[in-house]
């Protein structure tokens, strides 16, 4: 039979594995996860530039019909 001391040696160690196993299966692995993360961010940020960009250029065309609108009704009051 085993001693108190060897009983306790095999409680920790069972204690021990159990944990380890509980954790490994919850626990999502962090490296692919982190990389595909960064991977989406990049893409992301890429996109927010994108549709930044094309939004300044419709502001652009925007003033510009405004601006030319705008002028074209100035030279309908003066005739």
């Amino acid at each position: 039979m085993l001693s108190g001391a060897q009983l306790m040696a095999v409680l920790i160690v069972a204690i021990v594995m159990i944990a380890s196993v509980v954790r490994a299966k919850h626990s999502r692995p962090r490296t692919g996860r982190d990389a595909t993360a960064s991977a989406e961010s990049e893409r992301l940020r890429e996109e927010v530039k994108q549709l930044k960009e094309r939004l300044a250029v419709l502001e652009r065309i925007t003033i510009e019909k405004e601006n030319s609108l705008e002028r074209e009704i100035e030279r309908l009051r003066d005739k």
